[in-house]
């Protein structure tokens, strides 16, 4: 089952990117970031890294629509207890999130933006949830990007975690 859904996002991707090659003004992103889980997630994970992968397109001179999808990989924290006598070791948390994103451009420098949609959570004892992932980007040259971003998923209990990320444009 994750592995057909895993398909079925990198075919979306990919179609929505050969649709794409005949508008007018769309640029495809593809990057990194690293972020702190806070909230419930820090009580579990102490660190968190991840790819981006979104595809826009050009509405107007300053707003843009668009898809994103990426993985995000929580590592679980690990401790001991009173003498070190009761080890623990909390499970990983990964997420594949698939969204819709819009971006607006003040600037030529700043942007703001959001992806709104589902994460499908990897963990066998974990469910997805509604994702949302408001950002601030920063143009540092005109196809590199410094983005800062707060991720939540929320399902039964929620995600959460600030993120720092670099974006290149192709």
């Amino acid at each position: 089952m994750r592995k057909n859904t895993l398909l079925l996002v990198i075919l979306v991707m990919v179609s929505f990117t050969a649709i794409a090659q005949s508008v007018d003004r769309s640029s495809f992103k593809a990057g990194v970031m690293a972020g702190m889980p806070i909230g419930d997630a820090s009580d579990y994970s102490t660190f968190a890294l991840g790819l981006d992968v979104a595809h826009h397109w050009g509405v107007s001179e300053l707003f843009d629509a668009g898809i994103a999808t990426g993985f995000i990989h929580a590592f679980g924290e690990s401790g001991s207890l009173g003498d070190g006598a009761i080890t623990y070791k909390f499970e990983d948390i990964q997420f594949i999130p698939v969204a819709a994103a819009i971006r607006m451009y003040p600037t030529y420098e700043f942007k703001l933006g959001a992806d709104f949609g589902y994460a499908l959570a990897l963990n066998d004892n974990m469910d997805g949830g509604f994702y949302i992932r408001p950002s601030i980007g920063y143009n540092i040259t005109g196809n590199t990007e410094l983005n800062v971003s707060y991720i939540s998923v929320s399902n039964d209990w929620n995600f959460s975690m600030v993120a720092v990320g670099l974006l290149f444009l192709f």
